[in-house]
């Protein structure tokens, strides 16, 4: 990929706005928008529960590994909200990291929840009891390696359109910087 041209990939915790900012940040860019879990439900043909419940979880992130790596083919510039656990894959987060710019959404558990509403229910990670406690508990597992990406946009208190227009003038000025 020549300078100045790159992906935007989002990273954080289910719930950190990665699909609802990321679609907004590439309308403004002019960019295509892939949510992985989307793109490999369509693939897979069943639900990210689905696939965790039949397949495990290092299957599917197998498959995210994939994915990262098909997105290195010199294809234009995207914006890409991969899965809240995708970074934790060294191999998928290093196969894209040459040609992305990887931005970590960060967001309290609480309020992760709270923007989730009813549609917590179909992430397999959340389906205990205690929804919050579980986001709690993965926060203190990745946040180092969230910590790894190159940017940070704090969301706690940004409405959508608020961190998409910070995500926008970042990446403007990066774009500007890798040129």
């Amino acid at each position: 990929m020549a300078a100045g041209v790159r992906h935007m990939v989002l990273v954080g915790l289910p719930g950190a706005g990665k699909t609802a900012v990321g679609r907004l940040v590439a309308r403004r860019l002019g960019r295509p928008f892939l949510d992985f879990d989307e793109e490999l439900e369509r693939r897979a043909g069943r639900s990210v529960s689905e696939q965790f419940a039949r397949d495990g979880e290092a299957a599917f992130r197998e498959r995210e590994a994939a994915l990262s790596a098909e997105l290195c083919d010199g294809r234009s510039p995207m914006v890409l909200a991969p899965g809240g656990g995708w970074m934790a894959n060294a191999t998928a987060a290093a196969t894209l990291r040459p040609v992305a710019r990887i931005i970590y959404l960060r967001v309290s558990p609480a309020t992760a929840l709270a923007r989730m509403g009813a549609g917590r229910t179909a992430r397999p990670l959340l389906a205990g009891p205690d929804p919050e406690a579980a986001l709690a508990a993965l926060l203190r597992r990745r946040e180092a390696i969230y910590a790894l990406a190159d940017h940070v946009l704090d969301t706690e208190a940004l409405s959508v359109d608020e961190a998409a227009d910070s995500l926008v003038a970042m990446f403007r000025e990066l774009e500007r910087a890798d040129v």
